[in-house]
């Protein structure tokens, strides 16, 4: 495929250190799909309020991912932009701001991201509301969902359509909604649909069976890489660290070591971008070769780490993929 105008200018400015790195993990990245793999993204941190949507979402729509692991965060936070953009504020200066600055954010409802600030009322309370409706009908007819299942069951349904703010492509989950694409959310209680959820129990309005948990994702996870691992295998493509790369990537270690399955293949490609350097006891700013060691990748697994901004090198290896 001929690359367009962006590609061609990393190919001639990228040549080394980390820029070189990003290089290597774009062409390793289209590489692995041209021969037939498939490849999970995981999600850390802020990057649906980062607007990873712009390209995350095209690369859905074109195939380029088969399968996400997120935050809850990031679930809910690609929504809350999609229907509350032109409430978010942000604050350049956000490292001079003082804790009274602060607090006052806090007392306008806006809860800080960096330098952008999720409007409280037009964000959370509007999702809330249509959202907490799902939740009850399901446990009012005995029904039980995965935490993306409600938020596909809401984007589909439409009901919010007319409270959209910005161009509907450029919203990652409605590209994953659109195809029923997989997505993993390990420790989904920590996110504000998480805590809204949790109140609901405490007050008795629901019961919390009515979500389905953590370890009914890994279940499914390990079903779901059975049968998608053959032939050229799945890719692991790492953004940040935490919960949503730790979570999915020991499906593999846990069928092979645990259910003693020994025809489990490794993940067959793993790229990490950070901003956590190689550091002491962290596993954001472990270097892939530590994954070896628990049976996540194989030796021969092609490795590659970006230390740098995920928000600035993501969409550069995203248009590389894509061919802009």
């Amino acid at each position: 495929m001929s690359k367009g105008p962006v590609s061609q200018f990393i190919q001639h400015h990228y040549r080394h250190f980390n820029a070189a790195a990003l290089v290597d993990a774009a062409k390793g990245y289209e590489q692995h799909l041209l021969e037939g793999g498939k490849m999970m993204i995981t999600l850390a941190g802020a990057m649906s309020t980062a607007e990873l949507g712009v390209s995350l979402a095209e690369m859905i729509r074109q195939d380029k991912v088969h399968i996400i692991s997120c935050t809850g965060a990031n679930l809910e936070e690609d929504i809350m932009n999609l229907v509350a953009h032109s409430h978010y504020r942000r604050i350049p200066n956000y490292r001079d701001l003082t804790p009274q600055q602060e607090w006052e954010l806090l007392e306008k409802g806006l809860n800080r991201v960096t330098d952008t600030c999720i409007p409280e009322e037009e964000a959370f309370r509007k999702i809330q509301h249509h959202v907490a409706k799902l939740w009850k009908d399901a446990d009012a007819a005995g029904e039980r969902y995965f935490p993306h299942e409600y938020m596909y069951k809401l984007l589909n349904s439409g009901v919010m359509k007319d409270d959209y703010e910005i161009d509907p492509r450029d919203s990652w989950m409605i590209a994953a909604a659109e195809k029923n694409l997989p997505i993993i959310v390990g420790g989904w209680e920590d996110s504000t649909m998480g805590n809204i959820f949790a109140s609901y129990i405490i007050k008795q309005e629901m019961k919390a069976t009515t979500m389905k948990s953590g370890i009914e994702y890994m279940v499914w996870l390990a079903d779901w890489y059975r049968h998608n691992s053959g032939g050229k295998g799945v890719g692991f493509f790492q953004l940040g660290g935490g919960i949503a790369g730790d979570f999915p990537i020991c499906v593999v270690p846990m069928m092979y070591q645990d259910l003693e399955w020994h025809d489990v293949p490794f993940w067959s490609y793993f790229c990490q971008v950070s901003d956590s350097t190689t550091s002491y006891g962290s596993y954001s700013g472990a270097v892939p070769n530590e994954k070896i060691t628990w049976g996540k990748l194989s030796i021969d697994t092609p490795k590659y780490i970006v230390e740098s901004d995920a928000t600035i090198v993501a969409p550069l290896i995203f248009a590389y993929i894509l061919g802009w």
